[in-house]
């Protein structure tokens, strides 16, 4: 990222824009922050702190949270003049960043440890309390590892937990100028600012951006989560106030004709203010919701219930930062046995899967699993989570066949986002009535167009009628190809509450739902990235099969980082010793048959691997043989240890090379990559030799390398003789040696893992710590395409 403000100038024509041109700013040396909320092509929040006389800047694409759990994307941009952080105005179109632009937040900042910020910001972080209007308290701005091919540079906004907190979303709680109180639509109108009546009458509650579930394959278990029926309907927030009320839809729009029977039963809640957060269904003949009933009900009238399931302002306070449990039972206290159509929301507490299996039996379209203890959010967040029954989705309608038959249309040609680009995703061609088909065609007709909307196979869209794509649908499917394309889809309904431009594909998500008995699961291990102990054990308990593979039956040592990675961590190798005792059943104790007092720990399934973890382990580290038979190793470890600062490629060669040395000998092996600086390559041994032949076999083979190439490699861990050379550690082949087991977590910066890959791609991996805990879904992904490289056994030979 370019220095200075030359970046800044290119990019503006000052002719045009009322933005203030770059002067210089020698010798400043204040410590002015301010943050500006910007409706751009895309609205986001611009984070300016004042460094070296410039203001350093980060577009905050989803806007400061003061909840410490929300880690927000900040794209690091040009830097600004430090007389920016007085423009408020609108920029003109055609002008770079066109839009309206308002002073969200401003104040001073401090540093938290001393250093020099423009020093800390080079090596990636900044760590600062701010003393804004809003933004209060310690901050953390962290610079993420780029991609390959990343041009962007990223970094993650979070707030630190401390005494100041103001706990919620800030971005969707606050919609104002500190500055003027204007809004960015009044901004742009020329509204002049807001002035307070002196009425005593109350409000009615702002609209706020709702909270939304993350899709996963199945439900959370445990007590820490409830579960609620997932309605088939249209997302609404009632806002109450005073004798009067409003509907506003997911998207903030005013929708109180289109509820006007709901929006009148809520004028009857007898309350000075309220924000209730719920779904509005139509009840079919089974008593169910139903989708497309409802639709037809809007149009034709007819009953609708308003299922209220969250609370999240009372009497002119929110109360979104109250635990959940906490916000229902308010709610329950408010609607009691209802008010008409609106009704309360009960729910279950645990048995999540049992839950999901009745919901289907019933024909529900599945459940809404919310973890009781956590505050409200806006946006996409996994203390919410859906599970299905049924696949269903959004479309974007794309084009139509016309029916031979004069029925209108045969079939809806459809389409979703991806990677940017509008993709074809089919055709649904039932669940229409004569009655739809004429609606839909009626909605269609003006946005017909000349070209193809989408890319398709000719013969699947031949004589097709294409549109823009303006309409959205929701659709029932029995699966989708490899190409993306749909089989077996049934239309629902069109949903005029979701935006085509945002329907994108959605798959469920491996999250990091901390397991149920971790402790102090929010505790942050890795401050780099704020990973916590609860997101650690998720990650293990997502990948427990396929660490079992190596570490089951395995006697293990362990790094135990109670604190965290950069706080005090140590190496556990035996139970017992004042270390053990706390494990619990599932940590096994195996007692050494040639040191009986020595008692080495071991696991053999998830439930040992989650003790482990939360007695504050961090990285597993296995022996080379089994507990069945501690006498004859399995596998055997060559560790390429590399001198400070050599280039990976140089790595990846000697790997190459050791392979290719070992494959002469008879020995297949597999590269893994160490989450560190270095590959690990592993052999798999037929359990024969004993442990004095693998240790002096792998010696010779270290020490034949060196021989034959003594300006790359060594033997030796000598530091000094490892200069501009690779360490091929051949220790680890010893009795009572470990070395880090696949896909292990490493106690490093970022949370690495261990990652075993193919032969065929070392070359394109780039790092030995390519892969970290957040890359969770993909990492579950290739242990199960790796399943079937484990090396094959050989027998060792002589050498």
């Amino acid at each position: 990222m370019a220095q200075g403000l030359a970046e800044y100038a290119r990019k503006r024509d000052f002719g045009k824009t009322p933005e203030p041109a770059p002067t210089p700013e020698k010798g400043k040396a204040g410590r002015h922050f301010m943050v500006h909320m910007h409706g751009a092509r895309r609205l986001h929040w611009d984070l300016r702190i004042e460094i070296d006389g410039v203001l350093k800047s980060w577009a905050v694409t989803r806007g400061p949270s003061a909840d410490p759990a929300d880690k927000r994307l900040a794209v690091r941009t040009e830097d600004h003049p430090l007389a920016y952080g007085g423009f408020e105005g609108v920029i003109p179109k055609g002008a770079y960043g066109a839009g309206p632009s308002l002073i969200w937040d401003e104040g001073d900042w401090e540093d938290i440890d001393g250093k020099s910020a423009a020093k800390t910001l080079e090596e990636g972080h900044l760590h600062l309390k701010l003393n804004g209007k809003r933004m209060h308290g310690e901050w953390l701005l962290v610079r993420m590892k780029p991609r390959p091919g990343e041009r962007s540079e990223n970094w993650l906004l979070r707030k630190v937990a401390d005494e100041t907190d103001e706990h919620g979303d800030l971005a969707a709680k606050y919609r104002t100028s500190v500055k003027s109180g204007l809004t960015l639509e009044q901004l742009e109108a020329g509204t002049p600012p807001l002035r307070k009546t002196g009425s005593a009458k109350p409000a009615l509650p702002a609209f706020r951006a709702p909270q939304l579930a993350t899709l996963v394959d199945r439900p959370p278990e445990g007590d820490a989560w409830l579960h609620e029926i997932k309605f088939d309907g249209y997302r609404c927030l009632l806002a109450i106030a005073g004798g009067t009320a409003r509907a506003y839809s997911r998207s903030g729009l005013d929708w109180s004709a289109q509820f006007a029977p709901i929006v009148a039963a809520a004028r009857s809640i007898e309350v000075g203010s309220a924000l209730i957060d719920g779904e509005v269904v139509a009840l079919d003949e089974a008593g169910k919701p139903a989708f497309g009933l409802l639709q037809q009900r809007l149009q034709d009238g007819g009953e609708l219930r308003f299922q209220a399931f969250d609370l999240l302002d009372l009497n002119g306070q929110s109360i979104a930062d109250k635990p959940l449990t906490d916000r229902k039972e308010q709610l329950r206290r408010l609607i009691g046995a209802g008010h008409g159509p609106i009704l309360y929301t009960d729910h279950i507490t645990g048995s999540g899967e049992a839950v999901l299996a009745e919901a289907c039996r019933m024909g529900l379209e599945g459940i809404v699993s919310k973890r009781a203890d956590t505050r409200a959010v806006s946006g996409r967040s996994t203390s919410w989570l859906k599970a299905k029954c049924t696949r269903r989705e959004e479309y974007v309608i794309v084009g139509w066949l016309p029916s031979a038959a004069g029925r209108g249309f045969r079939s809806l040609l459809l389409g979703t986002h991806m990677d940017g680009d509008l993709r074809y995703a089919g055709k649904v061609g039932t669940g229409f009535g004569e009655r739809r088909i004429a609606d839909i065609l009626e909605r269609l007709e003006p946005l017909r167009q000349k070209g193809p909307t989408v890319k398709a196979p000719a013969a699947a869209v031949r004589g097709a009628v294409w549109v823009k794509p303006q309409l959205v649908a929701e659709v029932a499917y029995a699966n989708v190809t490899d190409e993306g394309v749909l089989r077996h889809a049934s239309f629902i309904g069109l949903r005029a509450d979701k935006p085509a431009a945002e329907i994108v594909p959605e798959q469920p998500a491996l999250v990091l739902v901390a397991p149920a008995g971790i402790s102090n699961p929010d505790r942050v291990l890795f401050p780099e990235t704020a990973v916590t102990k609860g997101m650690l054990a998720a990650y293990v308990e997502a990948m427990a099969p396929h660490l079992l593979r190596t570490i089951g039956g395995r006697p293990i040592s362990l790094v135990r980082c109670p604190g965290g990675r950069g706080k005090a961590c140590f190496f556990q190798r035996h139970a017992g010793g004042g270390f053990g005792g706390s494990f619990g059943p599932h940590v096994k104790a195996l007692t050494d048959p040639q040191e009986p007092d020595d008692k080495w720990l071991y696991v053999d399934d998830a439930e040992g691997l989650l003790a482990c973890v939360q007695m504050g382990t961090i990285e597993f580290h296995g022996w080379g043989a089994t507990a069945a038979d501690l006498e004859r190793p399995d596998r055997m470890v060559f560790d390429l240890d590399p001198d400070e600062g050599m280039a990976f490629p140089r790595i990846v060669a000697a790997a190459r090379e050791l392979r290719e040395q070992l494959g002469a000998l008879g020995l297949e092996s597999l590269p893994m990559l160490s989450g560190g600086k270095g590959i690990h390559v592993v052999v798999s041994l037929k359990p024969f030799a004993d442990w004095p032949q693998v240790k002096d076999f792998a010696r010779r083979f270290a020490l034949a390398m060196e021989q034959q190439a003594p300006e790359r490699y060594t033997a030796s861990m000598s530091k000094a003789r490892r200069k501009g050379r690779i360490f091929i550690d051949w220790l680890r082949n010893q009795r009572g040696a470990t070395s880090v087991m696949p896909w292990s977590v490493r106690a490093r910066p970022h949370a690495p893992v261990a990652v075993p890959v193919g032969w065929d791609e070392l070359d394109t991996v780039g790092s030995a710590s390519r892969w970290t805990l957040l890359d969770v879904a993909d990492l579950a992904r290739r242990a199960g395409d790796l399943a079937h490289l484990q090396p094959g056994r050989a027998r060792l030979p002589d050498l």
